[in-house]
């Protein structure tokens, strides 16, 4: 047992540091405080997928509460800490930073948002380089009643506001925020007008996916024997870079504890880095699951490194769309509480399967992906194809024009979510807002066409 709180990826790090058979986190993760809950990771310090899933809860199930021992054994109880967080900061740094000279130069702004993360990633910062950090006072008390915010969420401008407002006094680079358990991050930067801009999931996982390979490609390591890992309903910008370094992307479902899954199921393939466009990323596999502090880590090597070539994080980004595509990505979530709500979400799937769109903003629909029969369709063919992946509550629609929408109950909040992505050209950084307007504007009539 740690001997004060820390951040999730410790635990996933210490269970494989400490060799233990299976590791537990309680959380309020980045959700309000009325929805606590915990995670449990196996042996390999990944999130439990099946069988060890059913496994575990047929346990529980087969126990009667009075066998339930209450009266702990204190000799079999080992208090951890200091070592433990040593080990993880070394690996940390050694998977995170690289070869930079200026780090001194990077003016950063650090929130925790009263959670985890002061315990472990301001003395990162520190000891990778990083000597100029400001960190928001009002938000470094850990408090699990997230006093300052109404939810203490990376994903939502909201969370983040003492944090620019403090970027903005300073004239800092780059402001990042973490969850409470410190697995998620979020990360604002100045675009082009030098305006604090929160950045989506989708793009720092994009930057920090080609950011590594340019690392590994440099280093001589990328033989095609690598890979990335990412999700259904994230940006397929990732695989188009991945594609561009000859570099294979495998998609999972949603989570990090399937990325996990990958690297067990493909140990003879190194993997490279891994990301969703729910803020999370994961630097090597020395973590098995999306980790803050090395994801901070390595933001602030990205921003450092654009900083000393005369470029900027947000220059860094506009320049990869321009090789790739301009990729925007909008998220709704429709709260939908209690028996009555879960009814709804659930007659909004059965309607979306039984009379599924055939065009989108005037494209047409080639192929729907229903990640609960497993059946990818063409629309147009009739062809249908089973897809390798565990299944799954999602459905997914994908134009012949390159919008993607999905449709996806959340497994932790009483919400059922929306994931739109819609792409275009840009040629030049000049061009960028005006093909992000156009973008902004192709979501907006989608969602109205769709009556959302």
């Amino acid at each position: 047992m740690f001997e004060d709180l820390r951040p999730t990826p410790e635990l996933s790090f210490a269970v494989n540091h400490l060799n233990c058979d299976a590791g537990i986190v309680l959380t309020a993760s980045h959700n309000p405080p009325e929805y606590n809950g915990y995670k449990v990771y196996w042996n390999d310090g990944g999130q439990i997928v099946p069988p060890q899933d059913a496994g575990i809860i047929n346990e529980v199930n087969s126990l009667d509460f009075s066998e339930i021992n209450f009266d702990a054994n204190e000799a079999l109880i080992t208090i951890v800490g200091s070592e433990v967080d040593e080990a993880f900061w070394k690996a940390s740094i050694q998977n995170g930073a690289f070869d930079l000279k200026n780090r001194s130069n990077l003016k950063i702004v650090f929130t925790s948002l009263h959670g985890t993360s002061i315990t472990l990633i301001p003395e990162a910062l520190k000891r990778a380089g990083f000597t100029d950090v400001h960190i928001v006072k009002e938000q470094a008390e850990p408090n699990g009643d997230f006093p300052t915010v109404k939810s203490p969420n990376p994903e939502e401008p909201e969370a983040l506001k003492m944090a620019t407002d403090l970027a903005n006094k300073i004239d800092a680079d780059i402001v990042i925020g973490t969850d409470p358990d410190s697995d998620r991050l979020g990360i604002a930067v100045r675009d082009l007008e030098g305006n604090m801009k929160l950045l989506n999931g989708n793009q720092t996982m994009s930057l920090m996916t080609d950011f590594l390979m340019k690392q590994w490609q440099e280093k001589g390591l990328l033989n095609g024997n690598q890979f990335i890992g990412s999700t259904i309903v994230s940006s397929n910008l990732v695989n188009e870079i991945a594609d561009s370094y000859g570099i294979e992307t495998k998609v999972g479902l949603t989570g990090f504890k399937w990325i996990a899954k990958m690297i067990n199921d493909f140990p003879n393939q190194d993997f490279i880095g891994g990301g969703e466009e729910s803020f999370g990323y994961m630097v090597g596999d020395f973590v098995r699951d999306k980790d803050a502090v090395t994801s901070t880590l390595l933001a602030c090597e990205i921003a450092a490194n654009a900083k000393e070539n005369g470029s900027s994080f947000y220059k860094d980004l506009l320049t990869l769309y321009i090789k790739n595509h301009f990729y925007k990505e909008h998220l709704i979530s429709i709260v939908k509480k209690g028996m009555d709500g879960a009814n709804q979400i659930k007659q909004m799937m059965i309607d979306l399967r039984k009379n599924p769109f055939t065009e989108i903003d005037g494209s047409k629909v080639k192929f729907l992906c229903d990640y609960q029969s497993s059946i990818k369709k063409n629309l147009i063919t009739g062809e249908e194809t089973v897809m390798d992946i565990p299944k799954s509550n999602v459905l997914i629609y994908h134009t012949e024009d390159g919008t993607k929408v999905a449709a996806r109950p959340s497994g932790t909040e009483p919400k059922i979510k929306f994931y739109f992505s819609v792409k275009s050209k840009l040629d030049t950084v000049e061009n960028a807002v005006k093909t992000e307007n156009e973008l902004d504007v192709k979501i907006q009539r989608i969602i109205k066409e769709l009556n959302l």
